[in-house]
């Protein structure tokens, strides 16, 4: 039996997880599930899985937590320190499905006991990529990308002779808004973002596949995850999402990982590595589908690819810049303060404005992250700090 520990397993990754250690009780056990605020859904979910523990992030949900446990034996512990304690457990797997910055604690405290790791927060290699390698360097971690083009050049990548690689392809469905003029987009609601045509999200995750930053953060990880240089990793448009992603050999040869758009089939090879376990994922039926399109990506109308690119290249320190004032600015447009045109726009006035100093340290990257999302906040219209 594998013990597992899944962080916010409340939210889609998390889900899903649950879902394929219900299915394979057999072979996982879970030890802590964690949430933010849902205290009802992380209580059934701790009862639902037998967990040992169940955390909510808010400390000022403890005590309904504590009610909503009662009788079952279950721990209930809140705060930031306990998200920490729970990934820094004993579990085997710990799922990291936080959503953006705040993921990055825990996930570094599985990563310093040497756990394996399913990394479905790509926010912790962004804001900090250089430490968190380099702690996986040393404490000898396992860390599995859950990403779904992450996860398919995991599977076709040879890391033992990672010379004969030209570059790697990471695909992308090209959102919602794919077709939509800039004008169009200018008009946009947070409704229309959040509709992704292929894949179950939230929303915040939705809306960076809208605008596109969520392909420009997934070349920042991409880099960090594996040994390229920046020009070797290319973006692609594929509106049909089946392939997830490929690399190029000096060969010619271009190997691709395949597979219908659901989240269960990169989680389960993660949860499963370096075995393979049965997922409830749709077959692909290819013939059904009759063909698979490839575009180009246009950095014109979709900003975002060209603000990744650039702080890709200028280092760590401006990719955790990039990070904050995106989430600052897409939580504003969820919040319908700012338009969708506006976030990649708060995003470059961000970086342009902001004062970048070197991060050696966790706590550098954290005031670095918290300087950013101070001045993007102060760009908003109607934000606090303009009041």
């Amino acid at each position: 039996m594998k013990t597992v520990t899944v962080l916010g397993a409340t939210g889609s990754i998390g889900l899903n997880t649950l879902d394929l250690v219900e299915r394979h009780r057999d072979r996982y056990a879970v030890d802590a599930l964690t949430a933010q605020s849902n205290v009802d859904e992380l209580a059934a979910l701790a009862r639902r899985h037998g967990a040992r523990r169940a955390v909510i992030g808010d400390p000022a949900l403890h005590g309904r937590l504590k009610a909503a446990l009662s009788g079952s034996g279950i721990e209930a512990a809140a705060g930031p320190d306990a998200l920490v304690e729970a990934a820094d457990g004993d579990a085997e797997f710990v799922m990291a499905g936080i959503v953006g910055s705040a993921g990055l604690a825990p996930t570094l405290a599985a990563i310093r006991r040497g756990a394996q790791i399913g990394l479905a927060n790509k926010e912790c290699l962004v804001c900090a990529g250089e430490i968190v390698m380099r702690e996986v360097r040393r404490s000898g971690a396992e860390l599995l990308p859950v990403d779904s083009e992450h996860n398919a050049i995991f599977q076709v990548f040879d890391a033992e002779r990672s010379e004969s690689v030209k570059r790697i392809l990471l695909t992308a469905s090209g959102g919602p808004f794919r077709n939509w003029s800039r004008e169009r987009m200018a008009q946009a609601t947070p409704e229309q973002a959040v509709a992704h045509p292929n894949w179950s999200m939230g929303a915040k995750i939705s809306v960076d596949s809208a605008t596109m930053m969520n392909k420009g953060l997934e070349m920042i990880e991409a880099f960090h995850l594996f040994p390229l240089q920046p020009d070797q990793i290319v973006i692609l448009v594929h509106p049909q999402s089946v392939i997830h992603s490929m690399v190029e050999y000096v060969d010619g040869s271009t190997l691709a990982q395949l597979g219908s758009p659901d989240m269960r089939t990169p989680i389960a090879y993660c949860l499963a590595w370096p075995e393979r376990i049965a997922a409830p994922s749709p077959p692909l039926d290819l013939a059904a589908m009759g063909q698979l399109t490839f575009e180009a990506p246009d950095e014109t109308r979709f900003p975002a690819l060209r603000l990744a690119g650039h702080c890709l290249r200028a280092g760590s320190e401006a990719a955790t810049v990039l990070n904050a004032a995106n989430e600052i600015a897409v939580a504003a447009f969820l919040e319908r303060r700012i338009g969708f045109l506006d976030i990649a726009a708060c995003v470059e006035k961000t970086l342009d404005r902001i004062n970048i100093e070197d991060a050696t340290s966790l706590e550098d990257v954290f005031a670095l992250d918290a300087a950013a999302r101070r001045l993007a906040d102060s760009l908003i219209p109607g934000s606090s700090s303009q009041k």
